[in-house]
């Protein structure tokens, strides 16, 4: 069992990382353990669980796949889409594209150093600002639409060193 909690762990802490939008697995995968410590669960249940937890894991591994996007791609969605508004699938599209877009734009400004550059910042804020403002559905509100710029900034700014240096450049 220690090997499986073990092997668990490692798996997540690469998707959280690559994607802070999964970490309600992490909440889930604790609960399973404290369960099982607090003597509600006994060793074949947790084993069991935990099966199918790792087998819940490998399908959100590849999720990015079933939606036809990068890993990179599938994070940018799910910061504009967790929480979000109720999206038709035409609107999940227009986002999917979005994602894509903002990525290809941020790209051209990532310099070497740019966090440190206020003027660099500023412009990848105005970028994915510009961005979400002409291609998010009309589904976002404004709030909604302001929350959004700066959630993804903050993984920006958290996740792109520059020079196409990322967390996603070793994560292949």
């Amino acid at each position: 069992m220690e090997q499986l909690k073990a092997a668990i762990r490692a798996q997540l802490d690469k998707l959280i990382r690559l994607n802070r939008s999964r970490a309600d697995y992490l909440a889930k995968f604790e609960e399973l353990i404290e369960s099982y410590n607090n003597g509600s669960r006994n060793i074949e249940q947790i084993l069991e669980d935990l099966l199918q937890f790792a087998g819940s894991l490998s399908a959100e591994q590849e999720r990015h796949v079933r939606e036809h996007m990068s890993e990179e791609e599938l994070t940018v969605f799910d910061i504009l889409t967790r929480p979000g508004p109720e999206l038709s699938p035409a609107e999940r599209e227009e986002v999917k594209k979005v994602a894509r877009q903002v990525l290809e734009r941020l790209k051209t400004l990532l310099a070497l150093d740019w966090r440190r550059q206020t003027q660099a910042r500023a412009q990848v804020r105005l970028a994915i600002e510009d961005t979400l403002d002409t291609g998010l559905p009309k589904a976002y509100s404004p709030e909604l639409y302001q929350g959004e710029c700066s959630a993804l900034f903050e993984h920006v700014f958290e996740s792109y060193q520059g020079e196409g240096a990322s967390i996603y450049s070793g994560a292949a």
